[in-house]
């Protein structure tokens, strides 16, 4: 299965008019993997026919399930490590001091694909401050796609997706198990709301984040558009809240008003004072 060279174009103009995500010349075979069950499911005899009816029908249901099949991102549990040992060790702990009254702490997990980070969140919550369960631990997970979001929400994991990052007194501990399938329990999914939010499109203004994880997601856009997610960002974290970002992301030449906060061989981000 191939797709035109001028159909390749079409999807990555409509993908980047919807999500503003950047698709380069080297993934046509990611736009033919991922576009041919969609094409298969409806009907259309290869993905060059799929396209031409999104060229006569640029909206809709298809686009949608276009745009959902092209920023699906690859995750796991307590991926990379070093950004949850920093929010355990250093900024969960400064904020638990400086919410004392409060009692909450807010953290948004944005472009959280099928919800491994937002329960790791949770996890670090209630395995590492047990006694701040009276505390408001609130993580609000987002993505763009909507079947991501239905995944992540329902809370179940294969054998093979629970594996990737969670010891075996983890999984027990926070999930329960029916054949292959692994379901976080309830206490666990209690802290987490789902939300469909497009980072290019205006937040909802009541978000607001002590914490805000965005990481691997701004290497998929172009460079306005990283400076614009920024910006955005800038207005729902709160001033002495913490920017995490993935290992190859930067805020440099993009935002001045952050700054790198180092901690061991990772960091983060705040906002200059």
């Amino acid at each position: 299965m191939a797709i035109a060279p001028k159909n390749f174009e079409f999807i990555c103009e409509l993908v980047a008019k919807h999500s503003a995500i950047v698709l380069g010349s080297d993934k046509q075979y990611l736009v033919v993997s991922r576009l041919y069950p969609i094409a298969k499911q409806s009907g259309f005899a290869n993905i060059d026919a799929l396209v031409d009816a999104l060229r006569l029908m640029p909206s809709g249901s298809i686009v949608t399930s276009v745009v959902d099949a092209m920023t699906t991102n690859e995750t796991s549990f307590f991926r990379d490590g070093m950004p949850f040992q920093i929010l355990r060790d250093s900024v969960l702990p400064e904020l638990i001091k400086k919410r004392k009254l409060s009692k909450t702490i807010r953290i948004w997990s944005g472009a959280c694909s099928s919800g491994q980070e937002p329960y790791s969140l949770a996890i670090l919550w209630r395995e590492k401050f047990p006694d701040y369960r009276d505390w408001q631990f609130k993580i609000l997970a987002t993505d763009i796609s909507k079947t991501m979001l239905d995944r992540a929400r329902e809370g179940r994991f294969s054998a093979l997706e629970i594996d990737r990052g969670l010891s075996k007194e983890q999984k027990l501990s926070h999930f329960s198990v029916t054949g292959d399938t692994w379901t976080a329990r309830p206490e666990l999914r209690a802290s987490i709301e789902f939300k469909q939010l497009n980072l290019i499109q205006p937040y909802p203004v009541t978000l607001r984040a002590d914490v805000v994880f965005l990481r691997n997601v701004l290497v998929y856009f172009g460079i306005e558009s990283k400076r614009d997610i920024l910006n955005r960002i800038r207005q729902v974290l709160a001033p002495d809240g913490y920017l995490f970002l993935g290992g190859a992301e930067t805020t440099v030449m993009l935002d001045d008003a952050f700054t790198r906060v180092p901690h061991g061989n990772g960091s983060c981000y705040r906002i200059k004072s």
